[in-house]
């Protein structure tokens, strides 16, 4: 999914799975929120600060990652 967004946001995703892409963002409020802030952090300088990421989003994230087999 993160190989997609990023083609998306550089403009390098073909036609039809940018078509299908927003689609699925325009239903999924989501997936649409996660979008607009790699948007935010790839266009900010220095990247996004902690502070500026909601708190149950970044718990969320961080605990997907804590699950992730270590190698």
């Amino acid at each position: 999914m993160v190989e997609i967004i990023t083609d998306y946001l550089e403009g390098a995703l073909p036609e039809l799975e940018q078509r299908c892409l927003e689609d699925h963002l325009a239903a999924c409020p989501g997936c649409a929120e996660y979008v607009a802030q790699m948007r935010a952090m790839a266009g900010s300088p220095g990247g996004l600060r902690e502070d500026a990421i909601p708190t149950d989003l970044r718990d969320a994230v961080l605990a997907a990652f804590s699950e992730l087999p270590k190698s």
